[in-house]
């Protein structure tokens, strides 16, 4: 996956675009404004010069026939040029104004504003008029000083903001990767930081933006770290426990190989047999639990749990006849809840399966199943020796079993029955049954009407 560059980068050149785009726009808002105000402050100046000549002129016509030239007193002055007419006649001009009027006196009989060309040039004209019409004053001005004034307001300025610009690029370049430095070292961390550390993030000192990305990060750590150690004791007890059993099939299968009576190797066949079974019991269960502890959610759906009790207790009756016991099923015809078919199946069958290991033989087993108010009650009863308070508080660690009980068995059967109930909702206890005497399994949870 290719980089799309970096955020101290995309950062930077996101705030001076908006900085430039904002210049330019406030430079040519005040370059419109400043333009505008030039041009009415230039033209009042041509309309308060040529006041000033009508008034002037009015009382100076001594000599009608002289014509006068001012001089050009000033490096701008050709810039600038007036034109008095006295009764038609040229009175007064400055040096660079033509004979001719600057304006038409036809088109502009009352006066103003006018902008005209001439010899190549484009003039912004005045035009005034005497108090009887006798006077004609033309005072104009070139407009290109105009746009010169407006270029040097304009020169000053850009001239400040050039020289601000790349300061204001490393004021924010120090400013963002400062800002950004709590990222950076986080990251630093994390790349040095070895696969089997899985220690929290320190949150000390950090910006409030940060917590929640690191406090996602410290609980994506505990996870994985439950689940390595998950795994790492599950493996630990699946290869500890599976020893056992193939061991003795290994015994068995080498009695049978080398025993010359036909009696004692088929014994030795049948037990092979029964180990395998155990074997079989074991990885079945293994595998449960496993998928129970991977983290992924099951289907749930409608089930009829009293025809899954129904189920199990049936395909157990024939372990219970061989010990002499005496299984029941009491509940009603239908039982509707919210869950997994497959995971009740095998948690029914860990309950009613304990009860007949070890209950002892010719004991009483009781499955009862009631349901009122849109509640369940689930509970597996013996009329066996059942546990002591020791034996209670062992209940769900695995591989623990009951002591002095010839049995064979994986110890994984309650904790499975554990993971079972937190899935669904459903709540498991361990107890002395009041009933019959023995150990009581009780399992409650919500049933649909």
């Amino acid at each position: 996956m290719n980089a799309k560059g970096s955020l101290q980068g995309r950062l930077l050149r996101l705030v001076l675009g908006v900085v430039a785009v904002a210049w330019l726009v406030a430079l040519a808002a005040t370059w419109r404004d400043a333009q505008h105000e030039l041009d009415e402050l230039l033209d009042s100046h041509l309309a308060q010069a040529a006041a000033l000549l009508v008034v002037q002129q009015s009382t100076s016509f001594g000599d009608e026939g002289r014509q006068a030239d001012a001089p050009l007193l000033h490096r701008y002055a050709p810039k600038v040029a007036f034109q008095v007419f006295h009764e038609g006649r040229l009175a007064a001009r400055s040096a660079n104004a033509p004979a001719q009027p600057m304006v038409d006196a036809r088109e502009h009989r009352q006066g103003g504003f006018s902008t005209v060309r001439l010899s190549g040039a484009t003039w912004r004209v005045f035009a005034a008029h005497g108090a009887e019409n006798d006077v004609q004053v033309y005072v104009g001005e070139q407009l290109d000083s105009r746009y010169a004034i407006s270029l040097a307001v304009l020169r000053s300025a850009l001239w400040p903001l050039a020289v601000v610009l790349p300061v204001l690029a490393l004021a924010l370049w120090w400013a963002i990767r400062t800002g950004l430095m709590p990222l950076q070292r986080l990251g630093d961390v994390l790349a040095q930081r070895r696969p089997a550390v899985l220690e929290p993030l320190s949150v000390q000192g950090l910006p409030k933006e940060m917590m929640p990305m690191v406090t996602a990060l410290n609980s994506l750590f505990d996870r994985i770290a439950a689940l390595i150690d998950s795994e790492r004791r599950f493996t630990s007890d699946a290869a500890h426990e599976l020893r056992t059993p193939i061991a003795a099939i290994r015994a068995q299968a080498q009695v049978a190989l080398g025993e010359p009576d036909s009696m004692v190797r088929q014994q030795a066949l049948l037990q092979t047999l029964a180990g395998c079974d155990r074997a079989t019991h074991l990885v079945n269960q293994l595998l449960t639990l496993s998928r129970l502890e991977s983290g992924t959610a099951p289907q749930l759906g409608p089930t009829d749990l009293a025809a899954v009790c129904r189920d199990v207790v049936g395909e157990l009756a024939p372990a219970a006849i061989s010990r002499h016991q005496q299984l029941e099923f009491d509940g009603a015809g239908q039982c509707q809840v919210s869950g997994n078919e497959t995971l009740l199946r095998a948690l029914v069958r860990n309950l009613v399966d304990n009860a007949v290991r070890y209950a002892g033989d010719g004991a009483r087993i009781a499955c009862r199943l009631a349901a009122t108010n849109g509640r369940f009650t689930l509970s597996v009863d013996d009329s066996g020796p059942g546990l002591g308070i020791e034996e209670l508080g062992q209940l769900g660690v695995r591989f623990s079993r009951k002591s002095g009980t010839a049995e064979s068995g994986s110890g994984l059967g309650w904790s499975i029955c554990e993971r079972i109930c937190r899935v669904h909702g459903y709540t498991l206890q361990a107890m002395r049954s009041t009933d019959l005497g023995g150990f009581r399994a009780e399992v409650s949870g919500q049933s649909k009407a």
